[in-house]
């Protein structure tokens, strides 16, 4: 763990997942070397994952079954590289997985959001302003919490955030966008840096306390962003399960079907590989459909 922090520039949550994945291994495996690590071993442990519910234990997605392998190969090749003799991390193989449709928000169904927030009192504004960054920025909802103020460079309509890994990149801010959180920002008469916060009584119950004593600050939590897209969704009369990503989805395919590239949609998403990025391909489907309707057997239709 401490190689991936610090060798490795890993995040505390990357490391966090890793732990976790490996103490699971390791529990299942009851082993006390790592030349006891076989592929017969690995074998049964991902046929155990792949069987796994009952009880307590629900189903492993497919995906997260592949996050105990990558851990594990992670880890054969940290041994590798100490010169510890284990099994080696090639012979490990990453189960492809079913190709994943996304799903996102149409136009429309965009708009209609943000209307659903439409008010002036400070929940709505901040809700508002929030909604539209989200759609703006295609940012992760993790990204979206951690956003201070003094960060927010309305000006210049653009700013960083740090992304998974702790990658920076640069991301942008819509005119819609700009508008809300300058309406939301004018409500704002506390010192607190989160952009985002809880509501007036939680502003008014910590006025004047030190950051010290309060128990975790204003910032809006993950979980609570989450339950405010939902809200909205629901109120616009959205029956599609939306949630932040959906918006994250929406950004990029906004931008893809309006003619972005590929790569260019990639480095705003802050994709580390242009693969992740290529499960919007959806869009480029539904342009193919609309070729062939205009050309396919246009010389039948003429005779």
């Amino acid at each position: 763990m401490e190689y991936l922090e610090i060798e490795k520039n890993r995040s505390r949550k990357t490391v966090e997942n890793y732990d976790h994945y490996l103490d699971r291994f390791l529990d299942w495996a009851g082993i006390a070397e790592p030349g006891d690590i076989t592929d017969s071993l690995v074998r049964s442990f991902r046929v155990y994952l792949s069987r796994l519910e009952g009880g307590n234990e629900k189903a492993l997605k497919k995906i997260t079954q592949g996050y105990y392998v990558i851990a594990l190969r992670s880890f054969l090749k940290y041994l590798a590289k100490m010169d510890i003799k284990s099994l080696p991390a090639e012979k490990i193989e990453i189960g492809k997985n079913a190709g994943k449709e996304v799903e996102f928000l149409e136009a429309g169904e965009v708009d209609r959001i943000l209307a659903a927030a439409d008010g002036p009192d400070f929940k709505s504004l901040r809700d508002r302003a929030m909604l539209e960054l989200l759609f703006s920025a295609g940012l992760r909802v993790s990204e979206l919490t951690n956003i201070n103020r003094e960060k927010l460079d309305l000006a210049n309509r653009e700013f960083s955030v740090r992304g998974k890994g702790d990658k920076v990149r640069v991301v942008f801010v819509s005119d819609g966008a700009a508008t809300a959180l300058r309406r939301y920002l004018e409500k704002r008469t506390d010192i607190d840096p989160a952009l985002f916060v809880r509501d007036e009584k939680s502003l008014a119950r910590f006025a004047g306390k030190s950051r010290e004593k309060k128990p975790d600050g204003l910032r809006l939590t993950p979980r609570s962003v989450q339950r405010i897209v939902k809200y909205y969704a629901a109120k616009a009369g959205i029956i599609k399960d939306v949630h932040p990503h959906t918006l994250r989805h929406s950004f990029a395919t906004d931008l893809l079907m309006n003619g972005a590239d590929i790569r260019s949609v990639q480095a705003m998403l802050g994709h580390a590989s242009i693969t992740t990025t290529q499960v919007y391909t959806h869009v480029t489907n539904r342009q193919l459909k609309e070729v062939h309707q205009a050309f396919h057997a246009r010389r039948r239709k003429k005779s």
